[in-house]
């Protein structure tokens, strides 16, 4: 399970802390840009996280079908159709575009991480129906606290989207400020 640790250095802990998405009418605009940009960044490395875990419980489901109907073939036989299924279903969650790519998955996300790389678990067709069942398990449950902790992620993305929004509605920002804004960080890089 993701824990948020209240004063702790990872980019989850400062984006969920409690003050992080307090009093955003006080705060300078390239301040809310900055932490709605962390913000979005922690949203797409969850995204990636919990993309990864769908693959995997879809995966373990597929073995469990082969075994049930006594299909022939193997799991790995069948990679490609699993996956592209997976990615051609109908769409959940927030439907989101992302233009960012994923940092690596993160420090707090060990659990996930050795589960989606635990090479005892990588061979779903040597696993007994127990082991099985139970790793399907263990998939969904790691899924549900990522997936959590993504809304809550979403949330503090939407309340620096709205804010920002709110200023350029009301004419206290404008787009020349981040036009200059964006010409004098490109000319220092």
């Amino acid at each position: 399970m993701i824990e948020v640790r209240p004063g702790g250095r990872r980019r989850i802990d400062r984006v969920l802390a409690a003050d992080y998405a307090r009093d955003l009418d006080g705060l300078p605009l390239t301040t809310l840009r900055e932490r709605r940009d962390e913000a979005a960044q922690e949203e797409t490395d969850l995204s990636y996280l919990r993309r990864l875990l769908h693959a995997r419980i879809d995966i373990v489901k597929a073995e469990q079908q082969r075994r049930t109907s006594e299909g022939a073939g193997s799991v790995v036989d069948q990679l490609a159709t699993i996956l592209a299924d997976n990615a051609l279903g109908p769409a959940t969650g927030s439907g989101r575009h992302q233009s960012l790519e994923p940092t690596r998955a993160g420090e707090y996300r060990r659990r996930a991480e050795a589960l989606v790389g635990d090479a005892n678990l990588s061979d779903v067709s040597a696993l007994s129906d127990e082991r099985l069942a139970e790793t399907l398990e263990t998939f969904r449950e790691q899924e549900a606290s990522v997936s959590q902790r993504r809304r809550e992620v979403q949330a503090v993305v939407d309340a620096f989207n709205a804010e920002i929004a709110r200023r350029y509605a009301q004419g206290t920002a404008s787009v020349d400020e981040l036009l200059a804004t964006e010409r004098a960080r490109d000319e220092d890089t």
